[in-house]
């Protein structure tokens, strides 16, 4: 394993590898990026026991469907990554994404993994010229896509043998014989502008919001010849001694896979309804009309520097106040990490106490400024 070289927070454009962990309010965050987003039950078991032996136990699972690791040490680092390399194969280089369900979901219009291969394999060489935030998307179209996802690379299958091509806010209808070639040249033109570049960057791009429509990944989903159960760690984290619990239960039932998943999901291939009512005791988020599926919250000041209050605690004591369709980010500060979009309420940490802004983000200006007793009675109904 090479040298472990962390990176700091404040590094913009900056993202966090197995090699590379950044640092954190509380010590060292390394990203793991499984080959195929696929583990099994025993290796989540095995990855939950390192986390509390080299890390400070706390595991999550992004909004991407990124599995991480906290509190790790510059001494701890090393011997972790080692553990890991042994345990599962872990992609470098070029972000290239594809849904969990990719060949297996039945409503999908093509398999989009033989391309997404492709060109993870012939970007090889260039992806040392592209930024680590460079991500290319390559979905099939099912009701499980990516589609809320940002990248600078989109290809959606529309039709047969014809994909959707957005780049940078533009859209072009290709055909499945030129998508390879298509998406190396814009690759190279984000390489030409510098590390820092994204595909926003490219002459004639527009800043043109893509519009999501995927189903949510929690509850049965239907698959060509079986189910999966997707469930959801609550604000994307769980204890690391509750993740070796849930996979436990899933030997217990017979499960042999798990699909990480967008929006902090893990897909259970396979699982008995049983499995689903064992991650509910455990605290797992079960049902789609769970109100944290609604929430997003960053670890605020229990594990950053930035933030001004434990957003994970407050969200948590929230969840049952919040109104019906009504969304809430609960952000440690004005960044927003958590989710850089648009929230129906968004609570963003102070040092005298929580910016409340309405339709808007976190790094918006306040609408007005509430003390903690304050905070049920503005999201128990639906704001603007």
């Amino acid at each position: 394993m090479a040298l472990i070289l962390p990176i700091a927070a404040s590094r913009r454009g900056a993202c966090p590898s197995l090699d590379a962990p950044m640092q954190t309010g509380d010590g060292l965050l390394a990203r793991l990026r499984i080959k195929g987003g696929r583990l099994t039950p025993t290796q989540l078991s095995r990855i939950a026991a390192l986390a509390g032996e080299h890390g400070n136990g706390l595991v999550e699972i992004s909004a991407r469907g990124n599995l991480q690791v906290r509190g790790l040490t510059p001494a701890s680092a090393a011997p972790f990554a080692r553990a890991i390399g042994a345990l599962a194969t872990i992609e470098r280089g070029l972000v290239v994404e594809t849904p969990p369900l990719a060949g297996d979901d039945p409503t999908e219009i093509d398999d989009p993994r033989p391309l997404a291969g492709s060109i993870r394999a012939a970007a090889t060489l260039l992806s040392a010229r592209l930024g680590p935030k460079v991500t290319v998307i390559v979905d099939g179209n099912g009701k499980l896509n990516l589609s809320s996802l940002k990248a600078d690379i989109r290809l959606t299958a529309i039709g047969s043998g014809q994909w959707a091509c957005s780049v940078g806010g533009r859209s072009d209808v290709i055909l499945r014989n030129d998508a390879l070639m298509i998406t190396l040249r814009h690759l190279r033109q984000i390489a030409d502008l510098g590390l820092a570049a994204r595909a926003t960057d490219l002459p004639g791009a527009a800043a043109r919001p893509h519009r999501a429509q995927s189903i949510s990944p929690i509850g049965t989903l239907a698959l060509r010849d079986q189910t999966a159960t997707g469930i959801a760690l609550p604000f994307g984290s769980s204890d690391h001694a509750a993740l070796a619990a849930l996979a436990e239960a899933a030997m217990r039932h017979g499960i042999t896979e798990f699909r990480l998943a967008p929006h902090h999901a893990l897909l259970a291939t396979g699982a008995p309804p049983a499995f689903a009512a064992a991650a509910e005791v455990l605290g797992f988020v079960t049902a789609p009309a769970d109100p944290r599926t609604r929430i997003s919250a960053c670890i605020g000041s229990d594990g950053c520097a930035s933030g001004h209050v434990p957003a994970r605690t407050v969200a948590a004591r929230l969840a049952p106040h919040l109104a019906p369709d009504t969304t809430l980010h609960v952000s440690g500060c004005a960044k927003g990490c958590a989710h850089p979009r648009p929230a129906d309420v968004t609570l963003v940490g102070q040092p005298d106490g929580y910016g409340l802004v309405i339709a808007g983000m976190a790094g918006d200006t306040p609408q007005a400024l509430l003390h903690a007793d304050q905070l049920e009675s503005a999201v128990a109904h639906r704001q603007g």
